[in-house]
């Protein structure tokens, strides 16, 4: 199928999968299963379908043996990982690599990692799911009998046999017909290839099939047509013997590409999926945060309003946008027709090139910004929309700069002396930033969302402003007036 550029109303037409019958298959699949799911989230938004679980800041050995105490079947591990250097995410997914298998063979728990990843295919693919892959092989090795028995497999070899990918993810319009990933922009269907995300600076790619990126991504260790696709004809036609033979057919990380427009295409497919894992095969993967909603059995909830958002103070609220993609930007400017009933400070980020010109341009800030609050005003701190980097700087200079930046930023949460009524972390890397350094949260519990896509922690005890909603908002997420809305509800 070409790729191009197509009419939204598509996924309604290839939308035929019956939801209650998707619903009871996996619900029967379900049965008898109990792995411990593992999600790896690379930045703080992956929690943006899923509520009443827990989210670890740190991959400590006592945390990840926590989150598998939990009576819960899944717990996510913020690593952020989208914010570093291949040299650090190396280090981080070996060490956790060893940390849950080593944990994991002491409790006798059989579990699944999932990576979620980026819904627009950004991040550090190949790389993490593979570096995990390796790491279980070598640590789970002698310690599967046990884990194996509990779900009616036989114990053996733990190497992975197929990697999952699915970035399909509805609340954000993405979605995945004929092996292409699309992106919903106003009423149309836009290739991944062909949007702002694929020239991302760090992260870029060509291909919007998805068989043709993984060939693109691993540079042809893996090649598009050895790809196991499951198509929306199979799982239209509920066809979950057919597809767990695909699955069963996988063997040495072979690429599942996995072809979704509905939650029940989803479910579909999650149902043939444990019911290969319940015959002993492996599978890791990486997803959006749909598949994690699927797979955790998380119910539906309605969206959170200004009754479970309100704080506990007089002060005005703070917004804190980083993100650079355009969508921010246009949600930004929306944001600014309520000059006049908020506050806007603009942070110059090119100050990042002057001697100590960062720390000079928080104090500044910080100092603005607590007036503000004190007198009941909401503060709406942005970075400058351009930064005026040096043509020759290196993919992995720009992403240095961009962590400085980012740094500053997240610190004028973290200097703050008064207690602001609210606080929302526009873009993944503030976000998580804000939440573990500023905020200095090591486990949250995730409240639901306060609207599609865009989740909210509430804080621990050991926080620094413990017991506040928080509210994480994706930098690629939402319609444009989505953040106005937001603010106007909670000021």
């Amino acid at each position: 199928m070409e790729c191009k550029v197509i009419p939204f109303h598509t996924v309604e037409e290839r939308s035929k999968t019956d939801a209650a019958k998707a619903e009871a298959l996996l619900s029967q699949a379900m049965e008898g299963f109990h792995k411990k799911l593992v999600v790896l989230d690379d930045d703080p938004t992956g929690v943006q379908t899923v509520h009443d679980v827990s989210v670890y800041t740190d991959w400590e050995e006592e945390s990840i043996r926590k989150g598998f105490e939990e009576k819960e079947s899944m717990f996510f591990i913020l690593t952020n990982s989208r914010s570093f250097s291949v040299e650090e995410t190396t280090k981080v997914h070996q060490d956790i690599a060893a940390r849950v298998a080593k944990v994991a063979g002491e409790l006798g728990q059989d579990f699944m990692i999932i990576s979620r990843g980026d819904s627009t295919l950004r991040g550090h693919y190949p790389l993490e799911t593979q570096l995990l892959a390796d790491g279980l092989a070598d640590g789970n090795a002698g310690e599967s009998e046990k884990m194996a028995a509990d779900n009616g497999a036989s114990a053996g070899s733990t190497a992975v046999d197929g990697e999952i990918i699915c970035p399909f993810f509805p609340e954000g319009g993405r979605y995945t017909m004929d092996n292409i990933h699309y992106v919903k922009e106003q009423d149309n269907l836009v290739p991944a290839g062909m949007t702002e995300f694929a020239r991302d600076k760090t992260f870029g790619y060509k291909s919007s099939d998805l068989t043709e990126y993984v060939e693109e991504k691993t540079e042809g260790k893996y090649h598009k047509e050895d790809c196991i696709t499951i198509s929306l004809d199979e799982l239209n036609a509920l066809d979950v013997q057919g597809i767990k033979d695909k699955l069963m057919s996988a063997q040495n990380m072979a690429k599942i590409i996995v072809n979704a427009v509905s939650y029940a295409d989803l479910k579909v497919f999650c149902a043939a999926l444990v019911l290969a894992m319940k015959a002993g095969k492996h599978y890791m993967a990486r997803t959006a945060a749909a598949f994690t909603k699927v797979m955790g059995r998380i119910s539906d909830q309605p969206l959170l309003g200004r009754a479970q958002l309100e704080g506990d103070t007089k002060n005005g609220g703070i917004v804190l946008i980083g993100s650079h993609v355009k969508k921010t930007t246009d949600q930004l400017n929306c944001l600014k027709e309520l000059d006049g009933q908020a506050d806007f400070m603009e942070f110059q980020v090119n100050t990042v090139f002057e001697e100590n010109g960062l720390e000079k341009e928080v104090e500044r800030t910080v100092k603005a910004a607590e007036e503000k609050i004190l007198s009941g005003r909401t503060v709406v701190i942005y970075t400058s929309r351009q930064l005026l980097a040096p043509e020759n700087m290196t993919p992995e200079e720009k992403l240095q700069i961009s962590v400085k930046i980012s740094n500053a930023v997240t610190s004028i949460i973290g200097k703050l002396s008064v207690k602001p009524k609210f606080i929302i972390a526009k873009g993944g890397i503030t976000s998580s930033d804000v939440g573990t350094k500023a905020l200095r949260v090591k486990k949250a519990r995730v409240m639901g969302q306060v609207k599609k896509g865009i989740p909210v922690w509430m804080t621990g005890e050991e926080s620094k402003f413990p017991g506040m909603p928080y509210i994480i908002f994706p930098g690629n997420v939402g319609e444009v007036s989505t953040l106005k809305e937001i603010v106007e509800e909670l000021i």
